[in-house]
């Protein structure tokens, strides 16, 4: 009976938690587009927080898209997104294939490396990584930037993808060997296509974490013609000087906002069962 008694306030608090957190979640976003509906009166004459008034100044988006070329950064960083996310899961699929189905004296301790890596801040690697792109001649390019992103995500690729080749049965690479399909073939048409959640979910993770990154996007690219728009917005904000023109410069942040908010809510029960089933498995 005390466990009658308990639960029901548990599972209230447990509810509270959660509302909270997804009051906290989304206030930010909520103003954030209010802001960006306001001009630079609205701001100085009152509250930040406050509603916009009428009309709305739908204008802003226009004005970010034209005048700071937002239309050239949104195409660079959905090149970059997507070249990066593609790279990321070859790089990733193939190596815990061989992990999880080819073992060797030695793929334990590599899978453990792989893993381990996560662990690291990236920001230490930062310097070296700086000249390693100089000395390819990588710098100012986007393939610079894909190469880079769709490496950071391996760790975390082989991580989930090796709980999903191991639990595949053995029968089924027997019996694509035995109907004449090579090594190649067995894991395009087979494998592959079994560790499916496993793939949207490494997919949609570096697609977010891609998109809104900054730091190594300003150290790699210093060419106007090649800036993501996480770069764009503080170049936007180091250009407007003295007059900041508030209402713009969230608009700017609308359009780094929407596109991955729109991926995470139409894939976040893949990201949490690719990951769940990848660790169980």
């Amino acid at each position: 009976m005390q466990t009658g008694v308990r639960h029901p306030f548990v599972k209230f608090v447990f509810y509270a938690i959660l509302v909270l957190w997804g009051v906290s979640v989304i206030y930010p976003l909520l103003w954030t587009l209010l802001d960006s509906l306001k001009n630079n009166q609205q701001f100085f004459f009152n509250a930040p927080w406050s509603l916009p008034r009428f009309p709305l100044i739908w204008g802003n988006f226009s004005y970010v898209w034209s005048k700071y070329h937002f239309d050239q950064y949104f195409v660079n960083s959905l090149v970059i997104t997507t070249g990066s996310t593609l790279l990321g899961l070859i790089l990733s699929s193939t190596t815990a294939y061989v992990l999880a189905r080819y073992p060797f004296r030695g793929s334990g301790a590599l899978y453990l490396l792989y893993v381990s890596s996560m662990m690291v801040p990236f920001i230490l690697a930062l310097i070296p990584l700086f000249f390693l792109m100089n000395s390819f001649h990588l710098i100012n390019k986007p393939v610079g930037l894909i190469l880079v992103y769709g490496s950071t995500v391996l760790a975390f690729g082989i991580f989930v993808l090796v709980g999903f080749f191991k639990s595949l049965p053995k029968e089924l690479e027997e019996s694509s060997v035995m109907d004449g399909a090579s090594y190649f073939g067995t894991f395009f048409r087979i494998m592959l296509p079994l560790a499916q959640p496993g793939l949207v979910t490494i997919a949609i993770v570096n697609v977010l974490n891609v998109w809104n990154e900054y730091i190594i996007g300003v150290i790699l690219i210093n060419d106007p013609r090649h800036y993501t728009l996480p770069v764009e917005i503080a170049v936007m904000q180091g250009e407007m000087q003295y007059r900041t023109e508030w209402g713009p410069l969230f608009a700017g942040l609308m359009f780094t906002i929407v596109p991955v908010l729109i991926v995470y809510i139409l894939f976040q029960r893949k990201i949490a069962s690719g990951i769940t089933a990848g660790a169980v498995k």
